[in-house]
């Protein structure tokens, strides 16, 4: 009797242990099971890390290109200008200042404004000429007297003090005025030259460039 119960109790015992060892080798396999899969999901979440990242270098590096070839362009750009600038200016201004100041030239051109204001008119023309200061004593009275008698004209001189050189002509109502200053000329000459001195300088403009 006592044989079998301790019999019994091996049995019991044995299979308690095979079973436990069956519970352990299931847990240690899920075990495995998941720390392969957490494994594998972290590599692909590293991978897709590395793969943005990559993109985003990328995309960085292609911006930064871009800005930097857009810079150096309207760089160049402004370059070219200031250099046609500075060499249209150097040439215009300089001739454009003493012609307008010679008194000789400014008679000339006023004399054939108003030889040529209303051809076909008999009636003597009414204008008012707007001068430099530094004008008004040696052609007001050659205006108010030669050309008035001459030209058939009347003529009422002003001054202006922030008129440089040239002149500005109208009628005497003052109902509109045209400007021959020294800076209409100017910019006149620039505008016309200023396409030229690029070309000459750096070749014909791409792509429209003005």
């Amino acid at each position: 009797m006592e044989s079998k119960l301790q019999e019994l109790t091996q049995k019991l015992y044995n299979e308690g242990v095979e079973k436990a060892n069956e519970e352990a080798n299931k847990i240690l396999e899920d075990a495995k099971k998941e720390a392969e899969k957490i494994k594998s999901d972290a590599q692909k979440e590293a991978d897709e890390i590395v793969s943005n990242a990559k993109k985003e270098s990328e995309d960085l590096k292609k911006n930064a290109k871009s800005e930097v070839e857009m810079a150096a362009t309207q760089t160049l750009r402004e370059v070219k200008k200031q250099v046609s600038e500075l060499i249209t200016s150097k040439v215009i201004k300089e001739p454009t200042k003493q012609a307008m100041n010679d008194q000789e030239f400014i008679k000339k051109i006023i004399e054939t404004i108003i030889k040529n204001w209303d051809p076909q008119s008999k009636e003597p023309v009414n204008l008012s000429v707007t001068l430099p200061q530094n004008m008004q004593k040696e052609l007001e009275e050659y205006f108010e007297k030669k050309v008035a008698k001459e030209l058939n004209a009347g003529i009422k001189v002003d001054v202006s003090e922030r008129m440089k050189g040239g002149f500005s002509i109208g009628p005497a109502d003052g109902s509109y005025k045209i400007s021959f200053t020294e800076e209409d000329f100017e910019n006149f000459f620039k505008g016309y030259f200023r396409k030229k001195t690029k070309d000459m300088l750096f070749g014909q403009n791409e792509k429209g460039e003005q």
